[in-house]
């Protein structure tokens, strides 16, 4: 990824458990609704970073979903507990690029630590989870969560005005073990939509506001991939 020598930091895509870094033509600003600030800002991503992101979880599929339940879940509970020690940390991620208050804030970090813990269990298989901004968090791993009960490897594409959350909870996953490539991220707006549907992903699922989802769907027609509206 190329760095401007000044301006907000980029954050990346995770793949195969590591941040990935990536070249793009262009970058989208993250700002503090609140401010008026850019405090970070993400790589536009398309084809070829989807195609990586779902490389790393095809791999990764088959010996995540021959684990027991019970053992898939003892990842999820242990990222709950790390996550509960860190919840300051995402709480103040989430200000930054939402404009929540500090009450609001802990609560989407609350209610994403109790949809690790839940019991929904999804579909196996690889999964491409898209979400808007509307629960930045707690969103989007209610529903990944559940596909990865399930024995599914999942790529996160959280909105690009609300990545950083998403970001810091793949690494927290990898602090605690989690092995790589089951938990990926891609960065981008539509193009990266597009891109996960033109991978070799076994279904997509959309999480967030039906106003959203409808270009989510729209670009998954073209594809001739249907989405999932996922339970969060």
């Amino acid at each position: 990824m190329e760095f401007a020598p000044e301006g907000p930091k980029a954050i990346p895509l995770w793949i195969n458990g590591r941040a990935y870094l990536t070249v793009t033509e262009s970058f989208f600003d993250v700002v503090n609704p609140q401010t008026g600030e850019a405090v970070h800002r993400v790589p536009l991503c398309g084809q070829a970073e989807a195609d990586e992101a779902v490389t790393a979880a095809r791999k990764a599929q088959a010996a995540w979903a021959a684990l027991a339940p019970v053992a898939r879940q003892k990842f999820l509970d242990a990222l709950a507990v790390a996550l509960d020690s860190y919840s300051g940390h995402f709480a103040k991620l989430l200000r930054a690029e939402t404009g929540l208050g500090e009450a609001e804030a802990l609560a989407e970090v609350a209610d994403t630590e109790e949809a690790l813990c839940a019991t929904a269990v999804g579909q196996p298989g690889v999964v491409a989870i898209v979400a808007d901004a509307t629960r930045p968090l707690a969103g989007l791993v209610a529903a990944a969560a559940a596909a990865l009960r399930a024995g599914a490897t999942v790529i996160v594409k959280p909105s690009p005005k609300t990545p950083a959350a998403a970001f810091a909870l793949c690494e927290l996953a990898a602090r605690v073990d989690w092995p790589a490539g089951v938990l990926n991220l891609m960065q981008g707006d539509s193009a990266a939509i597009a891109g996960l549907c033109g991978a070799a992903i076994d279904r997509l699922e959309y999480v967030g506001a039906a106003a959203f989802g409808a270009q989510v769907d729209a670009i998954a027609a073209a594809a001739g991939k249907p989405v999932v509206m996922a339970d969060a």
